[in-house]
């Protein structure tokens, strides 16, 4: 391998002044994202907030519908792994490897491991909504579309989803959302004395 060869150096070995840019940009992207983390229904209201945006803007412009629906298949898609366990307990029946859910109420407390985390989640929708709001501005997504048979089959599509989800949940005996571990009171210290 010679001088200049490997990905983002110059002829003479040091950085491109393009690599170094592009570094400290996602460097900074990835702070403000750090900094984030602890801000949750914050997070939530802004991403809300440009969905709501791009709702107005796709009703203003009387298009982009196709783009729409192909982020409420997104949102979908990522919503169902939000609620699906990291690991499928359908697949775990036979197998003794590794942790299960809890399945008797004596049973371990195992925490829900979700397979996309929230975090992870509210990242992915934010993009989702900020690629479609981008795609508005190109005529080229703008495709002809009869968008009430979009919305039926969104809905169809949903409600088809979430049933055969809660199935899943059901027979598996999972809730997606841990509250944390069940605390019992236990019986005053009556041996207890105060001096004063």
């Amino acid at each position: 391998m010679s001088e200049g060869d490997s990905v983002g150096e110059s002829v003479h070995g040091k950085p491109s002044v393009v690599y170094r840019f592009f570094t400290r940009l996602g460097q900074i992207y990835q702070s403000w994202l750090d900094k984030s983390t602890p801000y949750t229904a914050v997070r939530w209201v802004v991403t809300l907030g440009l969905s709501f945006v791009y709702m107005i803007r796709v009703y203003l412009l009387q298009g982009w519908y196709i783009v729409t629906y192909a982020l409420g298949i997104y949102h979908l898609n990522l919503f169902i792994a939000f609620l699906s366990p990291k690991v499928d307990p359908s697949l775990m029946e036979d197998s003794d490897d590794g942790p299960s859910l809890p399945t008797k109420q004596n049973e371990e407390f195992r925490p829900f491991i979700r397979r996309l985390p929230e975090f992870k989640f509210w990242h992915a929708a934010t993009k989702g909504i900020l690629v479609a709001m981008v795609c508005t501005f190109f005529e080229a997504f703008n495709v002809p579309v009869f968008w009430p048979i979009l919305v039926m089959y969104f809905i169809m599509l949903f409600c088809i989803t979430m049933k055969r989800q809660i199935k899943h949940m059901i027979k598996y005996r999972y809730i997606p959302f841990t509250h944390g571990k069940r605390t019992y009171k236990g019986k005053e210290d009556a041996g207890k004395t105060f001096s004063s």
